[in-house]
């Protein structure tokens, strides 16, 4: 005999019946019907709605699951089953609480013929809408464009159309239309986009069901047609003898008609909601509902149902309650109203508050910065000085465009912050983006197996390897860069990809880079193996995240605590909202390849969820989201930010493609979009609820500039300070407690540990007074004492970590080999004695720009000279322009008159140095562009000095000039080519045997000369002759000089007139780009002649 089994509820003790105001009451009274019952802010709303299912099935019979309950959270429903379930204390069924959607899933999966679906049909959520539709645009331009209007062709492939098409059918289904209808309506009003877009739609709904998949909209218009057929309508009514709506000023006319066909016959219909809280417009929420109620559910006598209003508030006290009464003042309210209503409903009265009467602020600020550090400072004092948990405070912005900045501001205050998921698209979120760049590495490995080619570009290898993947920092990479470069010569970012996407390529290096490359290269190899296996992309995900360090890194800094914490707990959010989109994608369409999965979440704004919006938050934080997201939600302190004119209200006509706000009921055409005022009041809502969403302290802030065309405050804080429609009488608490007259600035001090270490670190700097100098460094030695989790709670306060304590670090690695003879060349003396650091950054570090046209200039000039000197051309004008018309076009100017004025110099270049050779200077030259290695020894340290010298001649006594020439636009001045650098150099190597092999004899010196090829004087070519060396001569102490700095590794800043064309004035301490913060001993050496 088969066993069967029944789920026996404990049974529980009913709670209490909470105590009610008159006006709740009145609710629970109402003898039957439809009831539109107006609840503001705090005004015991859902204990209401509780009480009023416990009556009707404590006192009128209801059985529990004969109550249906709609609202638009899955968190609101759970919420609302809990608390009728505890109130209730029965074992029995529980009634339906649940959202819209999810009823009307239900309702479809109920009432369809199981045969239309090949498997259970999937709710497509409004990202994943996009995507579909942006594949079927795709598809269609294939087919061809001609579907679409002329105008309308270009837009197509724009990112924005999938979200205008989405807006359409959303529009098109709330009205009750088909595509057809929409097709039909456009013909009659003369759209031809309209007339596109019902074909498109046409299409796109039969795609859908090929597929198994429904958005939001198809769904509650599916709903809509069962529970307006009489058969499946008649059973609906039987099963619910009472219908709740919660929230209800946020339906749309489809939701609207489902409730006419569950409850449009004057049955039990409570609706409860707030005009002056309908904010979803932008989602198709239309507040005319809400107005409108009262005639659209009449009686059974055919009267227009009654209107109640919950009269007491218990969130607030007076003063919070003044403002919003003044901002709500100026908005409509439902038609019909009696006196009393109205009364209740705008004017409630608080009732036992629990923080008394509140406050009110308004505070403005000198710029945005300063007002992210005041709010973060804010935060803190609320937070240690008056004991309000981090979970009981929020800040509020307009836009979600405004949370990364704040999140920065007062994450770097030491404020821990919580950003809602569903704020900040996945495809922004960094630990996202790194893991979503390791597969496309992964893709990469996939296609160079199937057909080996250059990376190129397409592989950031870097960015891979200093991410929390690889974890290797930039010295690193350079050094592995350095380490391929020694076997092949190829740019190093395709040396580094093909390290990335290949281990072999570093099997043979020895060194801790190479093995970490090693690790990650397989690691990802191992991964392009799952995916030519055709493994889902969570596995592939799941493969990298474990195989990597990063999630041990990340639950170590949750454990540690403070805000490294926080930053963790957001970052593992993100991952794992990627995973959740990842399982989902694999769950609609099995066979869903790797890259299109990227695609889609590179492509589309798909939001992540975060713990926190699932109810398990880890560690306590400030809530930052935006005043949409805040909705139904309320905290001890709230600060509204960023309340700037222009931003809030933003009354700017929100520009439509389609306009599919024009769309009326029966394929009729508004006029024209929503009015300024419309758009006004739907603003001043929003600003409404974020207004009530605080029980104790609300601080409104925004920019105040001095000037008139800066950032000014919003109309909406002028209207809470400045007496109007609705404001409070004499007789009651001021709504707003203190208003800054004078925009402030930045905080002295932050309200921190940190804070108040910098501040008794400038006390100590401020004093002569050694005791105090000694209490001082004693608090700061508490500070530093302080423990944590990882260690010191406070690292700072250790001096060992202070700039400019510490003497100069040293590298473990010499810039130069001590054990070698240090090889210089005449124009690294000559870098070294203008300035050091320049000459470090540039030729040791690596950092010197590419070559440019000025390089290219002097190549080609150069060359030409050398090929007249060797004899291998003429000296002859034409013949070399001749030569500079092979070679010039292969420069790269950055516009064609830029080329052709420097193809002028060229040629008078080469003509001065024609005439300079052809004169007779009693000199004979003996080589061109010579070759030279000598060693010899400079305060006894070993040097090598090589190089090449443009130019050897011998005068008639055998005695050797060295010349070197110029094609820079500024010549030295003539006062220093008697110890000019370079020249001395020439010298010095001619004295250690240079040009041995090019003098029989003796080698004697007549000096050197700079031959300057771009300047002339009175005529003829500019040369600066340096006399012959002496014994003990100034170039063997310049020399010893430099060895010295090189050796020392001492590479100061030295000012000049070469800062003017320096390429790192940004990060030179001389400079004020790149000064430091510390004033004391920068060692910045100064030259007089600049």
């Amino acid at each position: 005999m088969p066993r069967s089994y029944v789920l026996r509820r404990p049974p529980t003790a009913p709670a209490g019946p909470p105590e009610l105001d008159a006006s709740q009451r009145a609710v629970l009274d109402h003898p039957g019907g439809p009831l539109l019952v107006l609840a503001g802010p705090g005004t015991g709303k859902t204990t209401t709605l509780v009480e009023l299912v416990a009556d009707r099935v404590q006192r009128r019979g209801l059985r529990a699951e004969q109550v249906l309950l709609l609202t638009f959270s899955r968190k609101a429903a759970d919420q609302l089953r809990s608390a009728i379930l505890a109130r209730l204390g029965q074992s029995s069924a529980p009634p339906t609480a649940t959202t819209f959607h999810s009823f009307c899933y239900a309702l479809v999966r109920r009432f369809s013929d199981a045969a239309d679906y090949t498997s259970p049909l999937q709710l497509l959520s409004a990202a994943e809408q996009d995507v579909r539709i942006r594949e079927l645009l795709d598809g269609s331009l294939e087919d061809g464009p001609q579907t679409w209007p002329r105008s309308l062709r270009a837009a197509v492939t724009a990112k924005g159309m999938a979200p205008e098409l989405s807006r359409m059918l959303a529009q098109v289904r709330a009205l009750g239309l088909d595509p057809d209808q929409l097709s039909a309506a456009g013909r009659a009003h003369e759209r031809p986009d309209w007339v596109a877009a019902g074909g498109f739609l046409e299409e796109y709904l039969q795609v859908m069901d090929r597929q198994g998949l429904v958005d939001h909209a198809e769904i509650v218009h599916r709903a809509r047609l069962i529970s307006g057929t009489p058969e499946h309508q008649a059973v609906l009514r039987r099963e619910f003898g009472l219908v709740v709506v919660d929230e209800y000023q946020d339906t749309d006319p489809a939701q609207v008609g489902l409730l006419r066909g569950l409850a449009g016959d004057g049955r039990d219909l409570v609706a409860v909601g707030d005009p002056d809280q309908s904010i979803y417009a932008f989602r198709g929420a239309d507040v005319r509902g809400i107005l409108g109620f009262p005639t659209d559910f009449p009686t059974c006598e055919g009267t227009p149902a009654p209107v109640l209003a919950l009269s007491c508030t218990r969130r607030f006290g007076a003063r919070i309650l003044a403002a919003s009464r003044t901002v709500a003042a100026r908005l409509p309210l439902p038609p019909g109203l009696d006196e009393a209503t109205r009364t209740a409903f705008r004017s409630p009265q608080p009732l036992d508050p629990p923080h008394a009467d509140g406050t009110v602020e308004v505070v403005t600020f000198t710029s945005p910065a300063a007002e992210a550090e005041n709010i973060a400072d804010l935060l803190r004092r609320a937070h240690l000085d008056d004991g309000v948990p981090w979970t009981q405070m929020a800040v509020l912005v307009r836009t979600s465009g405004s949370i990364p900045r704040l999140r920065r501001s007062l994450v770097a205050a030491g404020v821990p912050v919580e950003v809602a998921g569903d704020e900040i698209p996945l495809n922004a979120e960094p630990a996202v983006r790194t893991l979503v760049m390791a597969v496309r590495a992964v893709l990469e490995i996939v296609a160079m197996r199937v057909a080996p080619e250059p990376l190129g570009p397409r592989l950031d290898a870097e960015a891979l390897l200093t991410s929390p993947l690889c974890r290797m920092d930039p010295r690193q990479v350079r050094r592995l860069a350095q380490q391929l470069r020694r076997h092949d010569h190829r740019p190093s970012s395709v040396l580094l990809a093909e390290a990335v996407t290949d281990s072999s390529v570093v099997t043979g290096l020895r060194s801790p880079e190479a093995a970490t490359v090693a690790r990650f290269a397989t690691l990802l190899e191992q991964a392009a193996d799952m995916v030519e296996a055709w493994e889902p992309v969570e596995r592939v995900l799941w493969h990298l995240w474990t195989g990597s360090r990063w999630p041990r890194r990340l639950a170590a800094e949750v454990d540690a605590g403070g805000v490294g914490a926080v930053r963790a707990d957001h970052d593992l959010d993100a991952v794992c909202s990627l995973f959740d989109q990842a399982a989902r994608a694999q769950e609609r369409q099995q066979r869903r390849g790797v890259r299109a999965f990227l695609d889609e979440i590179d492509a589309h704004q798909i939001p992540g969820q975060s713990l926190a919006d699932l109810g398990t938050r880890r560690t306590p934080a400030v809530r930052l989201l935006t005043a949409h997201r805040s909705k139904g939600l309320q905290w001890r302190v709230v600060v509204v930010a960023g309340v700037q004119e222009g931003v809030w209200p933003d009354v700017r006509h929100r520009g439509s493609l389609l306009q599919a706000d024009r769309l009326l009921e029966g394929g009729d055409q508004a006029p024209a979009s929503p009015s300024r005022a419309a758009l006004l009041a739907q603003e001043r809502r929003l600003f409404y609820v974020a207004v009530t969403r605080a029980r104790q302290r609300v601080v409104l802030t925004a920019v105040a500039s001095q000037g008139d065309d800066g950032d000014q405050p919003s109309r909406f804080l002028t209207e809470l300070v400045e007496p109007g429609p609705g404001a409070v009488n004499a007789q009651e608490p001021t709504a707003v407690e203190r208003l800054r007259d004078a925009a402030r600035g930045r905080p002295r001090r932050p309200l921190s540990l940190r804070g108040l270490l910098g501040e008794l670190r400038r006390q100590v700097e401020a004093t002569d007074d050694p005791e105090v100098q000694v209490a001082l460094a004693r608090r700061i030695a508490t500070i530093g004492a302080l423990p944590a989790p990882a260690g010191a709670l406070v690292p700072a306060a250790d001096p060992d970590r202070w700039w400019g304590v510490l003497p100069p670090s040293e590298s473990e690695v010499p810039v130069r080999p001590v054990d070698a003879a240090l090889a210089l060349s005449a124009s690294s003396v000559d870098a070294v004695s203008s300035c050091a650091l320049r000459w470090f950054l540039g030729r040791e570090a690596g950092g010197a720009t590419a070559q440019t046209t000025a390089t290219g200039f002097g190549s080609v000039v150069h060359a030409l000279v050398a090929a007249v000197t060797a004899g291998d051309v003429d000296a002859e004008p034409a013949q070399l322009r001749a030569c500079l018309d092979r070679v010039w076009h292969q420069l790269d100017f950055a516009v064609p008159w830029a080329g052709a004025a420097e193809r002028v110099e060229a040629e008078a270049a080469l003509e001065r140095f024609v005439s300079w050779h052809l004169a007779d200077r009693g000199r004979e030259p003996l080589a061109a562009e010579h070759a030279f290695e000598v060693d010899f020894a400079v305060a006894g340290q070993p040097v090598v000095l090589r190089g090449s010298m443009d130019r050897v001649e011998v005068d008639a006594d055998g005695r050797v000039v060295v010349v070197d020439f110029k094609t820079g636009r500024q010549a030295p001045k003539s006062s220093d080519i008697a110890e000019h650098p370079q020249l001395g150099v020439y010298q010095l190597a001619v004295r250690h045997g240079a040009v041995d092999e090019l003098v029989p004899g003796p080698t004697r010196l007549a000096g050197a000369e700079l031959v300057q090829l771009r300047t002339s004087v009175r005529g003829a070519t500019k040369v600066q002759h340096q006399p012959s060396l002496t014994e003990n001569s100034f170039a063997e102490e310049q020399l010893a000089s430099v060895v010295a700095t090189v050796r020392a590794e001492d590479f100061a800043a030295t000012t000049g007139s070469h800062c003017r064309s320096c390429d790192f004035t940004s990060c030179c301490p001389a400079q004020a780009a790149g000064a430091s913060l510390l004033s004391v001993d920068r060692r910045v050496a100064a030259d007089d002649d600049d």
